[in-house]
């Protein structure tokens, strides 16, 4: 349910574990929302965590400035960054019935759909751990999976994503990044 100050605001609520660039990549797609000439609200959330403790972060971007300073719980969209955590959560909780549902996953869309049983929104699945490995040689996964969360969405630009990445990784490993998140667009299965 979208109350009338939020109409026009899309909302993304993250999941991975510390260390894994939950939070840089959610701040990167902000950015690149931002050169794309939109308002945001990028943040994480943070307790007593440390590297490998669940983490969340979230954003929100419209066309209009952001009324809102609280938690996203409703998000209408929700991208998982660490598989593992698909055992411990449930990555649907709270997301709008017709939202859009993003996983690291070696499961199909189809499959996604039968273990959580959602059955109205959209789900992509693009397998970013083996991405990962194969063009950077670490599990890197957090940007091939922001790259499938823009295909999925539409939000921005690949492109704009892809120029906001490099800057903030000149170099070799902006370079393995950007070849990364491509490959995550082709292979990402959307249903």
């Amino acid at each position: 349910m979208t109350l009338d100050f939020a109409k026009g605001i899309k909302e993304f609520r993250w999941h991975g574990r510390g260390g894994q660039g939950v939070v840089t990549s959610n701040q990167m797609l902000g950015k690149a929302a931002l050169e794309e000439g939109n308002y945001i609200q990028a943040f994480p959330e943070f307790g007593p965590e440390r590297t490998g403790a669940p983490v969340k972060a979230y954003l929100r971007i419209s066309e209009k400035p952001i009324q809102i300073y609280a938690q996203v719980y409703t998000p209408s969209t929700v991208v998982c960054i660490d598989p593992t955590l698909l055992q411990v959560l449930n990555p649907t909780e709270g997301l709008d019935e017709d939202g859009t549902l993003v996983l690291n996953t070696d499961m199909s869309p189809a499959e996604v759909r039968d273990h959580f049983d959602f059955r109205k929104g959209t789900v992509t699945t693009v397998d970013a751990s083996t991405i990962a490995m194969d063009i950077m040689g670490r599990p890197f996964y957090n940007m091939p999976t922001m790259a499938a969360a823009i295909k999925a969405t539409g939000v921005v630009k690949l492109e704009t994503a892809i120029k906001t990445v490099m800057e903030r990784y000149p170099g070799k490993v902006g370079e393995l990044n950007k070849a990364a998140m491509e490959r995550a667009v082709e292979e990402a299965e959307t249903e």
